[in-house]
């Protein structure tokens, strides 16, 4: 599998490649224009985005043509994303929906999310939850966490990390899981990872 400073390549064919995104690197530029990102490392279309901390799999196109196709596919909620997290605490139910509205951008009006979750492991101080963003608003799962009082292990940027004892350099959220059809064979495609060093890490520690 090809890598890259930041990513590796799960899977490449003429239309689509799969890739490892490392916490660390932006998929595309901000209006900072920034040069390293994904996207230019690539040479490739974003289908959809991860924010700059999360890590795990992303999809893009080659052609803008291809792009389309499986930006539809993910407008239709015809894609199944999956994500491991840590969360502060232990959420009161083992498996459930958040189901509020949310806003990244102050600036910008609130919009509707969903998100469903299952919690697969509870260690006292934190939690290990599979998370499943039904609808794709900006920062979905870490504002929906921080809305039911259960923050990700690491957050900044909706929390106050020193109101918690637990620390770790990043949001703790991985993209786990991804499955689609193929933008030209319509084959089903699914893809996993296992976590990445430092949640394992974390996950010896702890």
């Amino acid at each position: 599998m090809a890598s890259g400073s930041g990513y590796r390549i799960v899977y490449e064919d003429s239309a689509i490649i799969v890739a490892d995104k490392s916490s660390g690197l932006l998929t595309v530029a901000t209006p900072k224009k920034e040069k390293f990102t994904l996207e230019s490392l690539l040479s490739a279309y974003p289908a959809h985005r991860l924010d700059r901390e999360t890590s795990g799999l992303i999809l893009f196109a080659k052609t803008r043509r291809i792009q389309k196709i499986l930006m539809d596919e993910f407008r239709k909620k015809q894609v199944k994303k999956l994500y491991r997290c840590f969360v502060h605490g232990i959420p009161g139910r083992k498996r459930g929906a958040i189901s509020r509205y949310v806003r990244d951008n102050p600036y910008e009006p609130a919009k509707y999310a969903l998100t469903k979750y299952r919690v697969l492991e509870s260690r006292g101080d934190f939690s290990v939850v599979e998370v499943e963003p039904i609808t794709g608003r900006t920062n979905q799962i870490r504002l929906h966490f921080k809305q039911i009082g259960h923050p990700l292990v690491g957050e900044r940027r909706f929390a106050f990390a020193r109101d918690f004892n637990l620390k770790f350099r990043r949001a703790a959220l991985h993209s786990s899981d991804l499955g689609f059809s193929h933008p030209l064979t319509r084959k089903p495609m699914s893809f996993h990872l296992d976590l990445p060093r430092d949640m394992r890490e974390f996950l010896e520690s702890h």
